[in-house]
């Protein structure tokens, strides 16, 4: 028996590669029934150098591209698709069979042809000599590196971020699977891949994903070479001019490798939901499908328990409640769905911080035959009562919660698409700082690891699929997919995020092209919306409107009503009169009265815009204004004053976003165009490689607009941010304004030493000014007060010249996992310490130890180096460098900066 055992755990450990991690989800002698292995390490990695030399595996053919503006306004209105006819040499009718499974109706589901497509193609070949390919682990981002194309008429413009994310790449993976496994179902599940991935395994074209921003699952089960090593290939094809910020392009978040028994839970098989939810007792249902891929039917028993998990996300072993269901019958290559229903007395309410705690469970659901496991599925929820009460807004377990959230898109600064845990755990935890508590996930689905982290923190989510439906911002964007792929994706994205509980609200649509087409356009969103109601009827769905207004079907099919921009008026302000675009008087009045019954929710304002530290005159003397070169902007270096003043065309300021939420309590809250600066969409200048939209810069470094943000949303905090700095030689004896945000409710102005006056805030006034400051080196130094006593103070001075470099890590210890990173901050400091608001140096990075220089970056959205270059300027005193850890070695890893005429610096990070 000994020996058996010992041969079996042999067998297991070399059916997978040393670099493979194998995640069980049950433990001791029934870890075998269900295996997870992260898939990440050691993938071969080709990518054709131009798309006219790929290879003819495509999924469809695309129209031809024969004019596109790549800096028109992001509210243009969208058209309609350009037709183009399929040939039978596209794959796609051996790709959407993979969708069948979220196609409700079975008589719609799409038949596999004959043949095998791709066959006889080198790179599916597990023969094929791949060694000169380049190595590397997922997820990846083929595009980060670079180089950036420049000018007005690159291959990739502003728009998407000016990197190389177009192409076709291929990337191949070895895998044994022992014989052991031969009873076993085997799964691929992709949890993100941009995109028109096409997946082969030992020659056979198994299924895709057209897709980019869903993951999904390939069933490998028939064509696996059991007991011996098989072959996959994927092939992506990510188009140029596909989208309207940087799409990234590769396998860019996690890849599994799924083994089960043949009766086993479906993919995100369990649904659970509460009702009846109190202090002293909730009701938790637990809805699981069950898949039988055996050639019998099969009687089984289901066993669901429920356990608490710590603030690690660890379980607590003490059992909390238990249902039993036996005798359940399922048909041979059918699957069933059953219901249990648990009650838990004195439950532990999954809610925000500071007044609650974000509490935890686990449903461990096990599949039982003839008393025998075969499946063992784990399911994270929370126990929450979310009401959406109109005329007051969102009530999370009793509890009014106004929503002070951020838009943010799915790259990761010099990181870029490549999914990491720790840099989205440093954005959510900067955004917290601020006071934000709630996420929208523009305009597509996250990674999952990113759910994980908003229910662990304690943030409220807009959960969004769709930028486009069937008509197109950009040329090939994925309304070329939309009418064979939208219930396909929308079904999937729900299931897959269903069970989190800090996903609050489905949007199916951003500012899409139907709003303009009236009841056809409302037609498809009813559509829509009954998918999404069909698959979850306990959250509301919404799409968001820049356009559609009261009066129009369009926005009668919404549970809530979710605004972009119209709430405060779009391009309605005297400062914004002359543009062209849409025009619309603030909203928010006309929607309540035709919707008296649905909440409203700002789910995109502001588009306010600045270059951190970067400050223009004149400064303009109102409250929001559309920038221009003369105002605001700066038409040659191509920034945007910090003043936090300027804004987008179809923008407005914060200022003016905080006065019409105050001037209607009823709105539930908004979302900020945007959290944090972003790859692409560069607004107004095309000509840079990233946003100006951030209230943080792409590296992490928060711009003034961070604390007004911070002085609105947190009103119990004490503090006080003075802008500009103060290093203005070229402006002695000049006019030069300061502005003061402030928690408090005024403040007094000081000038080296002498009261330039006391201010206070008057009605729907966000920040102090005195715009009538003369400069003179020195200190500035502003006292703020709140119910007449002291409250906050802030001071800037000017500086001398650089001298030195000081390195600031946000973690001196990491974990030596391979992907774990510490995000270190590169200040310029003159010879006492003060940093150099306006220093500019190149600095000069070196490495020693068991650790790498991921990336470097300052925030400026102009900077066309390289963000994987060891040499960076600082941009107005500050850079970034991101160092990882290697898997497995531990020990200290030393960064140094050297600059020309500076002092150099090091640090030790400690990798354990």
């Amino acid at each position: 028996m000994r020996i058996n055992r010992l041969f079996v755990a042999l067998i297991l450990f070399i059916s997978l590669s040393v670099n493979d991690i194998v995640f069980s989800e049950a433990t001791g002698s029934n870890k075998n029934v269900r295996e997870k292995v992260l898939l990440n390490k050691g993938w071969k990695f080709f990518k054709y150098k131009d798309i006219a030399y790929a290879d003819s595996l495509i999924y469809d053919v695309r129209p031809e591209i024969k004019e596109y503006k790549d800096d028109k306004p992001a509210d243009a209105m969208p058209t309609e698709a350009v037709k183009v006819e399929s040939t039978e040499k596209v794959l796609k009718r051996w790709i959407l069979p993979t969708g069948n499974e979220f196609i409700k109706d079975k008589s719609r589901h799409y038949k596999r042809p004959e043949g095998n497509p791709g066959k006889d193609f080198p790179f599916v070949q597990l023969d094929y000599d791949d060694s000169r390919w380049e190595t590397i682990n997922l997820p990846h981002d083929w595009a980060i590196k670079g180089p950036f194309y420049e000018g007005e008429n690159a291959e990739v413009g502003g728009g998407m971020g000016r990197l190389p994310s177009h192409g076709v790449a291929w990337y191949r993976k070895k895998v044994f699977i022992s014989l052991h496994d031969s009873t076993k179902q085997i799964y691929l599940d992709v949890d993100g891949a941009m995109s028109y991935a096409m997946v082969w395994i030992n020659g056979y074209l198994a299924g895709g994903w057209p897709y980019g921003y869903n993951s999904f699952r390939i069933d490998l089960t028939p064509y696996i070479n059991f007991g011996k090593e098989n072959i996959i290939a994927i092939r992506l094809d990510n188009p140029p001019k596909s989208s309207r910020w940087y799409p990234g392009g590769g396998i860019y978040r996690n890849v599994w490798l799924v083994k089960t028994n043949r009766v086993h839970v479906a993919q995100w098989g369990s649904f659970i939901t509460t009702d009846s939810v109190s202090k002293s007792s909730a009701g938790v249902n637990i809805k699981t499908k069950v898949d039988n891929k055996s050639n019998k039917k099969v009687i089984a028993d289901i066993v669901s328990e429920i356990y608490l998990l710590d603030k690690s996300g660890h379980k607590i072993d003490s059992l909390i409640a238990k249902d039993y269901l036996s005798s359940i019958e399922i048909e041979a290559g059918n699957n069933r769905i059953v219901n249990q229903t648990i009650k838990i007395n004195n439950p532990k309410l999954w809610g925000m911080p500071p007044n609650q705690e974000p509490n935890l469970y686990i449903a461990e659901t096990k599949i039982l035959m003839e008393g025998k496991l075969v499946d063992y599925y784990t399911t994270r929820f929370g126990i929450r009562e979310l009401k959406f009460e109109p005329d007051k807004g969102i009530f999370l377990n009793g509890e009014l919660i106004e929503v002070k959230g951020v838009n943010l898109h799915h790259d990761l600064g010099a990181l870029g698409a490549a999914f990491n845990v720790r840099a989205a755990e440093r954005q959510l935890e900067l955004l917290k700082e601020m006071g934000c508590n709630a996420i929208r996930f523009a305009h597509n689905p996250p990674a999952p690891e990113f759910l994980e982290l908003t229910d662990r923190m304690g943030f409220l989510v807009v959960d969004e699929i769709f930028d486009v439906w069937e008509r197109k911002k950009t040329p090939l964007d994925f309304h070329l997919i939309f009418p064979e792929w939208h219930e396909q994706d929308l079904r999937a994205f729900i299931r897959r995020d269903r069970n989190h509980p800090s996903v609050i609200i489905w949007s199916f649509g951003n500012e899409v092209g139907e709003q303009y087409t009236d009841k056809e356009g409302a037609g498809l969103a009813k559509h829509l919306y009954d998918i999404v109601k069909d698959e979850d009827s306990t959250r509301p769905a919404t799409a968001a409107m820049n356009y559609a207004k009261p009066h129009m079907p369009f926005p009668q099919v919404m549970d809530l009503i979710s605004l972009n921009y119209q709430g405060e008026g779009i391009r309605n302000a005297p400062a914004y009169a002359h543009l062209k675009g849409i025009k619309t008087e603030p909203l928010y009045d006309e929607f309540h009265k035709k919707f008296p019954d649905k909440v409203i929710l700002s789910s995109e304002n502001a588009a306010a815009l600045s270059s951190r530290g970067t400050y223009l005159f004149p400064v303009y003397e109102g409250i929001s204004s559309p920038i221009r070169d003369t105002l605001g902007g700066d038409p040659v270096k191509k920034y945007v004053s910090a003043y936090e003043l300027y804004t987008a065309d179809f923008g407005s300021s914060a200022d003016k976003v905080f006065g019409s939420l105050d001037r209607h309590p009823y709105v539930a809250g908004g979302f900020v165009w945007s959290g944090w600066d972003y790859i692409g969409e560069p607004t107004p200048y095309y000509e840079a490689r990233s946003s100006y939209f951030g209230v943080i810069d792409l590296a992490g470094f928060k711009k003034d607009r961070f604390y007004l943000y911070q002085s609105y949303w947190r009103p119990d905090y004490p503090m006080a941010h003075i802008l500009p700095h103060w290093n203005w030689p070229e402006r002695a004896g000049k006019i030069t304004p300061v502005h003061v945000f402030t928690s408090g409710d005024e403040a007094e102005l000081f000038l080296n030493g002498k009261s330039l006056g006391k201010k206070k805030k008057g009605d729907y006034e966000y920040r102090l000014r005195w715009d009538d400051v003369i400069y003179e080196p020195g200190e500035l130094k502003v006292i703020a007060y709140k119910n007449g006593k002291i409250w906050a103070r802030d001071s800037v001075k000017t500086t001398l010249d650089p001298a030195r470099i000081e390195l600031i890590p946000d973690r001196n210890v990491i974990k030596s996992d391979g992907s774990d990173l510490s995000f270190v901050t590169v200040r310029i400091k003159d010879e006492n310490g003060l940093l150099v608001p306006n220093a500019s140096n190149m600095i000069k990075f070196e490495i020693e130890g068991p650790g790498e220089i991921v990336a470097t970056d300052n925030g400026d959205p102009t900077c066309m180096i390289p963000f994987t270059s060891k040499n960076r300027n600082a941009f107005n005193g500050l850079a970034l460098v991101i160092v990882r850890s290697f898997e497995g070695e531990k020990g200290n890893i030393i960064l140094k900066a050297y600059s020309e005429g500076l002092k150099d610096a090091s640090i030790v990070i400690n990798a354990d």
